[in-house]
């Protein structure tokens, strides 16, 4: 994917993230995206990121949104959390997963962060094996979401 723009999210993404995420969680059986009720930072993606202190960025392929990342202070001293790594199909394994991994890591180094930690469903399998090979180690920790989706998540995390 060397004909990508990676830049900041806008307010004015809204619809083409709503899309992108719905897009891929449409490939897990009984994955539901309910915008309103579940996930209504998507409609305000860089105003919900600035309120937080993190960043989020959005990225471009053929005039399309085809990817995005977020990350934002976590509880605990010097952690960030790596978020909403999402990556259209068709422009899977190209390496893109990997550049905004590092550049999330990138970011949180130039705050001053130590650590990127993660939650990711279950049935991400995919992601799972991107953010390992990328270095992360899953722990022992799940949590259940009670959402829609029935959601169970595994905790990754990365010492920078």
């Amino acid at each position: 994917m060397d004909e990508v723009l990676i830049r900041d999210g806008r307010d004015d993404d809204a619809w083409d993230l709503v899309g992108l995420v719905g897009g891929c969680w449409a490939e897990y059986p009984g994955c539901v995206l309910d915008v309103h009720g579940e996930a209504p930072e998507l409609l305000a993606i860089a105003t919900y990121y600035a309120d937080h202190k993190g960043r989020f960025w959005i990225v471009e392929a053929a005039g399309r949104v085809v990817g995005s990342i977020g990350t934002q202070p976590a509880p605990g001293a010097g952690a960030w959390l790596l978020q909403k790594l999402y990556i259209a199909p068709w422009a899977r394994r190209q390496g893109l997963g990997r550049r905004l991994v590092a550049l999330v890591e990138d970011e949180v180094r130039g705050r001053g962060g130590k650590r990127v930690e993660l939650w990711t469903d279950t049935r991400f399998v995919d992601a799972h094996r991107l953010y390992e090979a990328c270095g992360y180690h899953r722990g022992p920790a799940t949590r259940d979401l009670h959402d829609l989706s029935q959601t169970t998540e595994f905790f990754y995390d990365r010492t920078l």
